[in-house]
């Protein structure tokens, strides 16, 4: 079977589970493209995509609705705060650093959600069953020994702050949007989205005539994310001001 197949039986499987057992199942964490594979299938239960934060870009998927199960829902995520012993001697440390020693401990990327990087700590979103692993195991990034420590959540004033900006653009197509926010030609932004890479609320989008909704979470695998906020008024050429707030 193709991956796109093994996929869909993944979810099609816990999705039953959930229903013939009247419990709540779930995933490890899932990348923008497999979410978007989810969302368009038609499954028997609800779900829940939960990353920690508001517009995570990894997120595991729960199973189940309170409404039907009668018990409230758990998510199997934990967070963890990683940081330089010495702040003074430590290496600057990007998220490949951190990335990169976790995964050298042996654990796989699916198990890791975001890694959100704030004046050289980290705050990670995981799985349950590797978090305690990762806090007694982890104490070196790059050269930088560090600690590890759980935290109850991931600080709001750490989270990545959003660049509010304009642009004057001839239309609200989705390929014009990519090209004004990402500085690219049309025919390269037509390129991206062709080649199913740009997503839509997690969702993949191929026609490079779409128009996005006010208040949609556009990913660009490769540029990055931004959020279009819609048209603010339009030029005495006709030609339209939008506002974007970018990652």
């Amino acid at each position: 079977m193709d991956e796109l197949t093994l996929i869909k039986n993944r979810f099609n499987d816990l999705a039953s589970r959930s229903c013939e057992r009247g419990i709540y199942t779930s995933t490890e964490f899932l990348t923008i493209a497999e979410q978007s594979v989810l969302k368009k299938m038609h499954l028997p239960v609800k779900t829940v995509f939960y990353g920690g934060y508001e517009n995570a870009e990894r997120n595991i998927v729960v199973f189940g609705d309170e409404t039907d199960l009668g018990y409230e829902c758990f998510y199997p995520v934990r967070f963890i705060k990683i940081e330089p012993l010495q702040m003074k001697f430590a290496d600057k440390l990007s998220h490949r650093d951190f990335l990169g020693s976790l995964m050298g401990l042996g654990i796989r990327r699916e198990m890791l959600g975001d890694i959100i990087i704030n004046e050289n700590v980290a705050y990670l979103v995981c799985l349950d069953s590797v978090a305690d692993f990762i806090i007694n195991q982890l104490d070196k990034v790059k050269h930088t020994s560090v600690k590890c420590s759980e935290s109850n959540y991931i600080p709001t004033d750490v989270l990545p702050e959003l660049r509010y900006e304009e642009f004057i653009v001839s239309s609200e197509r989705l390929d014009v949007l990519i090209s004004a926010v990402y500085n690219l030609s049309r025919n390269e932004s037509q390129k991206r989205i062709e080649s199913e890479t740009v997503f839509c609320d997690g969702m993949i989008v191929t026609a490079s005539s779409f128009v996005p909704k006010i208040g949609t979470l556009i990913s660009v695998r490769g540029s990055g994310r931004f959020i279009f906020d819609g048209v603010l008024r339009q030029t005495k050429k006709g030609r339209y001001v939008i506002s974007v707030r970018i990652y």
